[in-house]
């Protein structure tokens, strides 16, 4: 998520220690001025650079039929595309890390050997300071306008017990979900904070990749990064060294995937922004898309969200939404976009700047402390199937069917509304309507309003709760809808129906039964 219980950065072993503390103390001063100098020019690099040393690099992309034509090849600030025959040439600089290409539509996704995807190469220039590199791709045996993907957020693991839970409970869950998709194309998207400061773990990750058999992609989070680090570029070394560039596009079917790095770190703490070289690229790997193409974006920070609303602040904190998101919605405007993205352990749809963007729940839950995530939603992912250009997506509660959608409470649950039920409706967008019935017959809309999840007030209120992080706290989320049932009624029920037609329903238990038992 965002920060430890304290509010500060930690070290790889959670704790900072007196060495870094005062490195860390140094640095305030400088620190503290940097965003808002970012803020005020995204496209400017902090630091002038000095002139690196030019790379030519040649190459072909190719296949056993041959040279595959059209595929964008890139150093992460340039895109140039591969002509007729599969050759490119790209006239980098020695500063630049990898060279990667954009996986072309109705080919395989290549793979490290644990399972990650692999589309990269490291720029290694000769003493002439050139560079030949070879692309190999595999044609798909079946078009891929129909695919599936799973968004996993936060898994956060911190230890090996906490490793050993994501292969017992995440692994077979996902296992389960890609053999009900059927024999279409299904891939995963790691949407950041893998890991929990402890980057020791990712080859635990790693092997949960393999066990799931599904090629992965990875997006880096804030508890993703080296603290060490003096440079934002630096803080990413030890996830690059597992799953290669910050930031890459890829193409499934009709659909343009885009990942991008939007933890920026300042050498003390991070924001939520997007550097000058991601949006230098990003521009010119949007450049070869089509006007009104369906884009995907995977990032870590939301890009808005709205926790800031809930807690009745006028602006969002700087570690909690991309501080320079108009400079990424100008470059979506022709798109149709969706945003994905992690970071708050919790679920939310919002609708900023021509964008629509999904804020999905953790893996972990509320840091594999129990079974839900601080709003309320039971722990998990997200389901995403595309058939063309159509996209439908589900949420899946770890452990549970699709069909858990909701979870329903009796009067007095919420202490502030003693005379209603209520019903949390976590993947809720306003594409939804929520209803309840009584012994059967339909009374009406349930409202929505801001409020506590009563089973998360139970399991994370007080000091001493939840047991393994105490500091957790339930939040304010928007997705709680309340009703003035009658309490004469035999059965009150309430059903919710999703933008795509699905109907979910359940019966509010008697109000004697405690808030954790809401269904």
């Amino acid at each position: 998520m965002i920060r430890t219980d304290d509010g500060l950065a930690r070290g790889r072993s959670g704790v900072l220690g007196r060495r870094a503390f005062l490195r860390t103390a140094a640095l305030g001063a400088a620190a503290m001025a940097l965003p808002t100098r970012l803020i005020a020019d995204p496209y400017a690099p902090l630091v002038p650079r000095r002139a690196a040393r030019p790379v030519r690099i040649r190459g072909q992309v190719r296949a056993a039929a041959g040279g595959v034509g059209g595929v964008a090849v890139s150093d992460g600030l340039d895109v140039v595309g591969t002509a007729g025959d599969g050759s490119f040439e790209l006239v980098s600089t020695a500063d630049r890390p990898f060279l990667q290409l954009s996986i072309p539509a109705g080919y395989e996704i290549p793979l490290n050997p644990t399972g990650t995807a692999c589309f990269y190469q490291p720029i290694r220039p000769n003493a002439e300071g050139e560079m030949e590199a070879v692309f190999k791709l595999e044609r798909m045996s079946q078009p891929d306008e129909r695919h599936a993907f799973l968004l996993l957020a936060d898994p956060q693991t911190q230890n090996e017990q906490e490793v050993e839970w994501l292969h017992e409970e995440t692994v077979p869950d996902v296992k389960g979900v890609v053999a009900g998709l059927g024999d279409g194309e299904v891939f995963g998207i790691a949407c950041g904070d893998i890991m929990y400061n402890n980057l020791e773990h990712f080859p635990g990750y790693e092997r949960a990749v393999r066990a799931m058999n599904v090629p992965f992609f990875q997006v880096v989070g804030n508890h993703d990064m080296d603290f060490e680090a003096r440079t934002d570029e630096d803080s990413a070394a030890t996830f690059s060294r597992h799953f290669g560039p910050r930031y890459y596009s890829f193409d499934r079917g009709a659909v343009h995937y885009v990942v991008l790095d939007d933890v920026f770190w300042h050498g003390s703490d991070y924001i939520g922004y997007l550097d000058h070289d991601q949006l230098t690229w990003l521009a010119n790997d949007l450049a070869r898309v089509e006007p009104g193409r369906t884009v995907f974006v995977a990032l870590h920070i939301p890009v808005m969200g709205s926790r800031h609303a809930r807690d009745e602040s006028a602006e969002p904190e700087s570690s909690l939404a991309v501080m320079n998101r108009e400079a990424l919605y100008r470059l979506l405007e022709p798109c149709e976009a969706h945003v994905l993205a992690g970071h708050t352990h919790e679920l939310e749809h919002l609708f900023e700047g021509g964008v629509h963007e999904h804020v999905c729940g953790a893996v972990c839950g509320s840091w594999w402390s129990g079974p839900i995530c601080p709003d309320g939603a039971p722990k998990g992912y997200t389901v995403y199937e595309v058939d063309g250009t159509q996209v439908s997506w589900r949420y899946k509660s770890a452990g549970r069917g699709f069909e858990h959608q909701i979870r329903v409470y009796p009067h007095g649950a919420d202490p502030k509304a003693p005379d209603e039920i209520v019903a949390n409706v976590w993947d809720w967008d306003p594409e939804w309507s929520v209803v309840w019935y009584e012994d059967g017959d339909r009374v009406g809309e349930m409202a929505r309003r801001i409020g506590l999840d009563p089973q998360s007030v139970e399991l994370h209120t007080g000091r001493d709760l939840p047991l393994r992080r105490e500091w957790v706290e339930p939040v304010p989320t928007g997705h709680l809808f309340y009703a003035p049932a009658s309490r004469a009624a035999s059965e009150i029920r309430v059903e919710a129906t999703d933008r795509f037609g699905h109907v979910y329903s359940a019966i509010v238990p008697p109000a004697e039964t405690a808030a954790g038992a809401g269904r």
